[in-house]
């Protein structure tokens, strides 16, 4: 499933709930900019996650990196926006690093470090 981001002032951060004896999940909302009517988006974290909004104030303008979620429950459709990072907007944010598999071509950084003192050169 892709990922997005969308940058948006801070609104209002609500307290983590628990859901269970082993879930929680703590919300937020951004104003984003929509022309003469601004959206005020909803987004959820969960677990370990909960905490990402803390340090940010509101009324800041913040970049939120999320996924879609989407469930069925007795007959009824539910879509989250599942947040998982939260970072100051304007932030450069380090690219995450590249998974390596079985078929990558080596690069220059996987050359072992090989010293013979043995040669000429």
């Amino acid at each position: 499933m892709p990922s997005f981001e969308i940058e948006g002032k801070l609104i209002r951060k609500f307290d983590a709930e628990n859901k269970s004896q082993s879930f929680q999940t703590r919300e937020f909302v951004i104003e984003v900019p929509d022309g003469n009517y601004p959206q005020f988006v909803k987004f959820q974290l969960t677990q370990d996650r909960c905490g990402a909004i803390d340090a940010h104030k509101e009324g800041e303008t913040i970049k939120v990196h999320f996924d879609l979620r989407g469930r069925e429950w007795q007959g009824k459709y539910f879509t989250n926006l599942n947040a998982w990072r939260v970072e100051k907007a304007g932030a450069a944010a380090a690219p995450p690093p590249a998974a390596k598999s079985d078929f990558d071509f080596p690069t220059a950084a996987d050359e072992p470090a090989f010293v013979n003192e043995d040669l000429p050169f």
